[in-house]
C-alpha cells in the first residue's frame, strides 16, 4: 500500500487500542481482570477453528458445485488472505480483490475464480438470512436486539443483491462496442472501457454457468455457509458464560453478529473504534462490570485480530501484491475520471 494508506490504517488501529483501553479504564470496577478462564479460551478457539474450515469449505464446495477442483488447503488460505485484506483496507474493499488474487495465483483462470467468488458471496447473504430467521424464531422475545440484527442483515442482503442485479444487467448490454454515454460522462476513456468489457464477459459467462451447478455440492457449501455464520454467535456467550453463567443469551449471541457486518460499512480499517464502542453501548448493561473487559478485549481478539495473524502467516506477501495491484488501478480510473 502506499504510505499514506499505511498510515491511515495505522491510525485507525491506534484510535480501535485507544477506544479498548478507554473502556477499559473507564468503566471497569477497580481490580477488574482481563483473566478469562482456560475453558473460555479453548472454546473460542474451536470456535474459530470450526469458522475457519467452515468458510474454506463453503468455497471448496462451492467450486466443486461449477465443476472446478479447488484444494482445501488453497481454500483454507483464500479465506485468511481476504480476512487480513479485510482488515488492513477501508470498510473491507481489499477482501474481494486479495481472494481473487490468492485464487489466481493457485492456476485458475480468471472466469472460474469469478464462478467461485460470486457463488460464495451469494451463498453468505442467504446462509445470513437463514440463520437470522432461525434466531428470530429462538428469541423471538428479544426486542431491540433483535429488530437491529434484521435490519443490519437486510440492508446488507440488499446492498450485495442490488450489486448483483446491477452487474447482471450490465454484462447482459454493455459487453462490446464504445463506450456508452454514462461512461463517458464519467470521461471512461477505450482502454478503461475495455477493462470493464472482459470484466462484464466474464460474469457474464459465470450467471451462464450457474445452469450446469452440481446441486449436492451446492447444497453441501450453502449448510458449510450456515455454520460459518452460526458459530459466530458462540464466540461471545463462550467467553462471558465460562465465567457468569447468569447473564442472558440473547444479546451475547445477537449483538455480535450486528456488530460483525455492521462494520463492513464503516470506512475505517478494522472499524476504527466503532465496534467497541458499539459494544460498550449494546452490552455494557448486559455483562457484569468485572468482566466487561475482558469480554470486550478477548471478543474483540478472538473475532479480529487473530484472523490478522493468522492471514498474514498464510498470505500476506500475496495480499499486499493485490492491495497494490487494486490501488494502481483504482488510480487509473482517477485519473481517466479527472
Amino acid at each position: 500500500m502506499t504510505p499514506m494508506r499505511w498510515m491511515i490504517t495505522a491510525l485507525s488501529f491506534a484510535v480501535m487500542i485507544g477506544v479498548s483501553i478507554y473502556m477499559i479504564v473507564g468503566w471497569s470496577q477497580e481490580g477488574a481482570s482481563l483473566a478469562l478462564p482456560a475453558s473460555a479460551h479453548l472454546l473460542a478457539l474451536i470456535a474459530v477453528a470450526v469458522e475457519i474450515l467452515a468458510r474454506s469449505f463453503k468455497i471448496r464446495w462451492s467450486a466443486r458445485a461449477a465443476g472446478i477442483r479447488l484444494p482445501l488447503a488453497t481454500a483454507i488460505r483464500t479465506s485468511l488472505g481476504g480476512d487480513f485484506a479485510a482488515a488492513i483496507t477501508p470498510a473491507r474493499s481489499g477482501a474481494e480483490p486479495a481472494r481473487f488474487f490468492v485464487l489466481s495465483e493457485s492456476g485458475l483462470p480468471s472466469s472460474s475464480v469469478l464462478v467461485i467468488l460470486y457463488s460464495e458471496l451469494f451463498l453468505e447473504v442467504f446462509s445470513l438470512a437463514f440463520v437470522v430467521l432461525v434466531v428470530a424464531m429462538v428469541f423471538r422475545h428479544a426486542g431491540a436486539v433483535l429488530v437491529t440484527l434484521v435490519s443490519l442483515v437486510g440492508a446488507y442482503a440488499g446492498v450485495i443483491i442490488g450489486i448483483g442485479v446491477l452487474a447482471l444487467y450490465l454484462s447482459r448490454r454493455n459487453t462490446g462496442g464504445p463506450p456508452p454515454r454514462w461512461a463517458r460522462r464519467l470521461r471512461l476513456h477505450a482502454g478503461h472501457w475495455r477493462t470493464v468489457q472482459r470484466a462484464l464477459r466474464k460474469l457474464r459467462s459465470t450467471i451462464d454457468s450457474v445452469e450446469r451447478v452440481s446441486m449436492t455440492a451446492a447444497v453441501s457449501a450453502f449448510f458449510a455457509s450456515v455454520v460459518h455464520v452460526a458459530i459466530r454467535l458462540a464466540v461471545l456467550p463462550a467467553l462471558v458464560l465460562t465465567s457468569v453463567a447468569s447473564v442472558p443469551l440473547a444479546p451475547l449471541a445477537l449483538w455480535p453478529l450486528g456488530f460483525l457486518y455492521g462494520a463492513a460499512v464503516v470506512p475505517a480499517p478494522g472499524g476504527g473504534g466503532a465496534v467497541e464502542v458499539a459494544f460498550r453501548a449494546a452490552l455494557g448493561h448486559a455483562i457484569p462490570l468485572p468482566l466487561f473487559a475482558a469480554a470486550l478485549i478477548w471478543w474483540r481478539f478472538y473475532t479480529f485480530y487473530i484472523y490478522i495473524l493468522l492471514g498474514g502467516i498464510a498470505a500476506g506477501s500475496t495480499v499486499l501484491r493485490a492491495v497494490r495491484r487494486t490501488e494502481r488501478y483504482e488510480r487509473d480510473v482517477e485519473e481517466a475520471v479527472a
